[in-house]
C-alpha cells in the first residue's frame, strides 16, 4: 500500500498535476466545510437570541452568577426566560350568549423543562463555537504559515526525523501535505514512517535528477 501511495505523490504518475490541483482542491474543502460549521452554529446563536428577544446569549452566564447574589438580591434568570405562572385572559360565553372575559393565572409547567433544556443548548453551543473558533484559527495559520507543517509532520510521527519533514514539505505542497496527515490519522505509525521517509528520498532523487 505504502509503494502505492510514495508513487502517486512523488509525481511518477503523468497526471500528478491534476491530482496536486485535486488535493489542494479537497484541502482547501475540508478547511471551508469545518469554516461553515463555525457559521452555523454562530448563526444559531443568532437566531435563537432573536427568537428569545436578546436574552439567549447572557443566559447561562446570569444563570452561574445567579447562585452567588444574596438571597435578597436574586432574581432567577431562567424565570424571567421562562416564566412559570402568567395572566392569562380567557373568552367564554355566559349564560346569556354575550361573550365574557375572564382575567387570570396560568401555570406553565412545561417551562420548567425548557429552562432546562436551554441551559444545556446554551453550553453545548458556546463549547462548541469556542472549539470551532480554535480550530478555525488552527486551519489559517497551516494555510498561510508554511513554516509549521513540517513540525506538525513531525508531532504525528517523532520517529520522522525534523529534517525529512522539513525537506518533504518544501516539495509538497498544502493538499499533499493534507493527505499525508490523513494517512498518519489511519495507518499503522511504523508503515507511516516508512512512507514519509520513502517519499522524501523519491522526491530528492527525482528533484537531483532535473
Amino acid at each position: 500500500m505504502w509503494v502505492l501511495v510514495c508513487y502517486h505523490l512523488s509525481g511518477h504518475s503523468r497526471i500528478n498535476t491534476r491530482l496536486e490541483k485535486r488535493h489542494n482542491l479537497y484541502a482547501l474543502r475540508y478547511f471551508a466545510c469545518e469554516c461553515l460549521c463555525l457559521v452555523n452554529v454562530l448563526l444559531q446563536l443568532y437566531l435563537m437570541n432573536k427568537f428569545f428577544d436578546g436574552q439567549f446569549l447572557s443566559y447561562g452566564w446570569r444563570v452561574m452568577k445567579f447562585s452567588e447574589l444574596a438571597q435578597e438580591d436574586r432574581m432567577d434568570p431562567m424565570v424571567y426566560v421562562f416564566p412559570r405562572v402568567t395572566k392569562c385572559i380567557f373568552h367564554k360565553y355566559g349564560a346569556s350568549g354575550s361573550i365574557q372575559k375572564h382575567d387570570s393565572l396560568c401555570v406553565l409547567p412545561l417551562n420548567i423543562v425548557n429552562e432546562k433544556t436551554y441551559i444545556f443548548i446554551w453550553f453545548w453551543f458556546m463549547i462548541l463555537a469556542s472549539l470551532l473558533t480554535i480550530l478555525v484559527l488552527y486551519r489559517i495559520v497551516i494555510v498561510v504559515a508554511p513554516r509549521v507543517r513540517p513540525r506538525l509532520l513531525n508531532a504525528r510521527h517523532r520517529a520522522i526525523p525534523i529534517e525529512v519533514c522539513s525537506s518533504l514539505c518544501r516539495k509538497i505542497d498544502l493538499g499533499d501535505w493534507w493527505v499525508l496527515m490523513l494517512l498518519g490519522r489511519n495507518m499503522d505509525p511504523m508503515i507511516y514512517r516508512e512512507v514519509v521517509s520513502e517519499l522524501a528520498k523519491r522526491i530528492e532523487s527525482k528533484a537531483s535528477q532535473r
